[in-house]
């Protein structure tokens, strides 16, 4: 075997190994998620805020049963807009839609800088290790955003002794994306091919300061 196989190999062996890294990062592959903190239980704090959820101004609070139903989520949500009362579940899915499209291109293509205050430590530090073997072993991700064809909230959660809420989000997106090897040929995907994108991601915040941005603490499945 000459030497131009063994190193086509050696690249091919690389190029796959880099491809399997990035499916335990994002997407409908297995990704680090943050354990979910226990549900505490009935409480006078929570019986109120349930009463908050089910009547506001004399009616239900729409902006919150549009999009959970009576639950815990529901209750937390409800607790977050007592504690800061211009909180808008629909403002946060139209954010975090946004959040999603400029993250996820910023991932593909390794160009994190600008994302980086939307960034919980752990999710920067393994979205940079993949970055960083991306480069070091001369592989490159090519993609496009084509659009959104989902987006719901699955759980919310709120501490009251930190006072920092959490929001997990589900999305399916649309994108087209190729892993090019060192060499510059294709090792996997098609540049015309359209291929959905499922993502499970949470969002963190503590409420009530003066900080209005929510950073992505976990992705998964």
């Amino acid at each position: 075997m000459n030497l131009a196989v063994i190193q086509l190999l050696v690249l091919a062996g690389v190029a796959i190994f880099l491809i399997l890294r990035l499916r335990s990062v994002l997407g409908t592959r297995e990704g680090f998620e943050k354990p979910q903190a226990p549900q505490p239980g009935p409480s006078r704090s929570r019986e109120k805020s349930r009463h908050e959820f089910e009547v506001i101004e004399g009616g239900v609070d729409r902006d919150i049963t549009d999009h959970v139903s009576e639950g815990p989520a529901a209750d937390a949500l409800a607790t977050m807009k007592t504690v800061e009362p211009g909180f808008s579940v629909g403002e946060f899915l139209h954010g975090a839609r946004g959040a999603y499209e400029m993250i996820l291109m910023a991932f593909e293509r390794g160009e994190l800088d600008g994302v980086k205050p939307f960034l919980g430590q752990d999710v920067a530090e393994s979205f940079e290790d993949v970055v960083k073997m991306r480069a070091e072993n001369g592989v490159t991700v090519e993609a496009s955003f084509i659009g959104v064809r989902e987006t719901a909230l699955k759980e919310a959660s709120y501490d009251e002794e930190s006072a920092e809420a959490e929001i997990t989000v589900k999305f399916i997106g649309e994108i087209t994306s190729v892993v090019r090897d060192a060499a510059g040929d294709i090792v996997e995907g098609d540049p015309n091919a359209v291929k959905r994108q499922r993502d499970v991601w949470t969002f963190a915040r503590r409420m009530g300061t003066g900080d209005p941005n929510w950073k992505l603490v976990a992705t998964g499945e």
